[in-house]
């Protein structure tokens, strides 16, 4: 099947979708924030084939999401997240929280997220109101901004 491009869709979610969208990319952005940082390490974990794999880190790296850089032993390269690429962690979070609440596992939930410095469990993802009042669904609407067609 071949996908249309986003790119000239003139919608926020559209870019961001041209950016991140496939599900290898997802992916490969939940294990990097997870702490995998080699090719390798990358691609035993995802069962990715070698070339897809290669493809989405440059895709990533063009795109400023992902940067490449020696590590510090200078035995291999690793695939660090730009300040651009760590905006994406609510994301992947809010996705994460809807995985568990709309396809649980009967065990309970895969992965607690917390906050290293108390150690307890952070807010599922959500909605909130300039002063900090979480909204429903419904309590929002958009409007067309100065970059709107």
């Amino acid at each position: 099947m071949k996908y249309t491009s986003y790119k000239p869709m003139n919608c926020s979610l559209a870019q961001t979708l041209a950016v991140i969208g496939d599900r290898w990319t997802l992916l490969i952005l939940r294990d990097i924030f997870f702490g995998q940082k080699r090719f390798a390490q990358l691609q035993r974990n995802l069962g990715i084939a070698k070339n897809i794999l290669a493809a989405r880190l440059k895709q990533l790296m063009e795109e400023g999401i992902v940067e490449k850089r020696e590590s510090e032993s200078g035995a291999h390269a690793e695939y660090v997240l730009t300040p651009a690429g760590l905006e994406l962690q609510p994301v992947l979070l809010a996705m994460t929280h809807w995985g568990d609440k709309h396809r649980p596992n009967p065990k309970g939930e895969r992965v607690t997220f917390i906050e290293r410095e108390t150690g307890k469990p952070i807010r599922r993802m959500g909605v909130v109101s300039e002063d900090g009042r979480p909204l429903r669904a419904r309590e929002v609407r958009a409007i067309p901004g100065p970059g709107a067609d």
